[in-house]
């Protein structure tokens, strides 16, 4: 016997049906030069802010984060590799950094240069509403 007047299967219809739904992927902004937290940012600029987040963030090096969550480019980067190497390996991480986000669908395009002591890297992400998004990381 029911205590309630609602039908079960309705529920897991709403359920189902608010799953789908595309959540707002709305946080705070971070200013990772100056450490400062601004206001919400929502869409691209949050997107954008998770790409470069993931990126500079070592992975397995903080308990806050999964074990997904991060990178190794750091690693990478302190061997002094060859940018024959980096050039082949760099694209690899990032997509490995990034590509488990449920907002993105596919990582390419990229492109690396280095000057003097910086390696410049542009590459495109592709979401999955069907947006593209054009990034660019200093390491």
């Amino acid at each position: 016997m029911a205590l309630t007047p609602i039908n079960i299967s309705l529920d897991a219809e709403l359920t189902e049906e608010r799953a789908s739904e595309i959540q707002p992927s709305k946080t705070f902004a971070l200013n990772l030069e100056s450490g400062k937290i601004g206001d919400y940012i929502d869409g691209e600029a949050a997107i954008q802010q998770f790409i470069r987040k993931a990126i500079y963030t070592a992975r397995n090096r903080y308990l806050i984060y999964s074990d997904a969550y991060g990178s190794e480019v750091d690693e990478l980067i302190s061997q002094s590799l060859p940018f024959s190497v980096l050039k082949i390996e760099i694209p690899r991480l990032i997509e490995e950094a990034i590509i488990y986000d449920d907002r993105i669908e596919s990582v390419g395009n990229f492109e690396l240069s280095q000057e003097s002591d910086g390696l410049f890297v542009t590459f495109t992400v592709t979401l999955t509403n069907g947006e593209i998004i054009e990034s660019e990381v200093i390491l």
